[in-house]
């Protein structure tokens, strides 16, 4: 029964692991993954490895191919528009019910999450780029928060899987719009406080939509496939 909870303890460490090497770069897109070699990196048996990619598929972050194993999944464009446009959906519909539900302790842990961001892009804004995956932290930290009180575990767990998808394009991209996207997060601090629905609404779709006209003008992703 011990080396059993051992066992599903360091596979489970590993899925993280692996799930976060992929949502952060170090694992690039359509790269193969090679039995072998992560058994080696993430210190578990093949058998759970081929559990835990066969567990990644249907999150978007592994393909599995016939009979030829599986890959980290491809970026494109079209699939960056079909994650902003779920997680749009989903966070202008978690927005309303966490404002109508949320109590004080809800309102502190918002403040408390945007002020860990806003220190961080106060540094990304001076070029002090080391901290960028702890700003992509803190900014995912801030968006969870904003809709922690909606009352659905279901639609935090969608929501979950849909902004780590949306997370690892911002970090392969390093998608950081600076200035502006620090003062979209600052009004919807003050439209969470105000709890007015409408105005953080707005600002989700011009946040979110503004990542894919960022992404074009720069030319981050040519083609249709990267």
């Amino acid at each position: 029964m011990a080396t059993g909870v051992r066992e599903e303890t360091a596979g489970e460490s590993a899925y993280r692991r692996l799930r976060s090497d992929i949502i952060f770069g170090k694992l690039a897109p359509g790269r193969r993954l090679r039995l072998e070699q992560l058994r080696a990196r993430y210190e578990v048996s093949i058998a759970t490895l081929r559990e835990i990619l066969t567990r990644l598929v249907p999150e978007g972050l592994i393909v599995a191919e016939n009979q030829r194993g599986f890959e980290v999944a491809p970026i494109s464009i079209s699939d960056l528009r079909d994650i902003a446009e779920m997680r749009l959906l989903l966070e202008c519909h978690a927005v309303a019910q966490s404002f109508a539900n949320g109590d004080l302790e809800w309102e502190a842990s918002v403040v408390a999450a945007h002020h860990k961001l806003s220190r961080m892009e106060e540094r990304m804004l001076r070029g002090d780029h080391t901290v960028s995956e702890t700003w992509k932290r803190y900014d995912r930290e801030f968006h969870v928060a904003l809709i922690s009180a909606c009352g659905s575990s279901e639609l935090l767990a969608t929501h979950d899987r849909i902004f780590d998808r949306f997370l690892r394009y911002q970090v392969l991209l390093v998608m950081f719009r600076g200035a502006v996207a620090a003062e979209e997060h600052h009004a919807l601090l003050r439209a969470a406080l105000d709890r007015d629905v409408p105005a953080a609404q707005r600002l989700l779709a011009r946040h979110i939509g503004a990542c894919i006209d960022y992404t074009v003008e720069h030319d981050l992703l040519r083609g249709d496939a990267a």
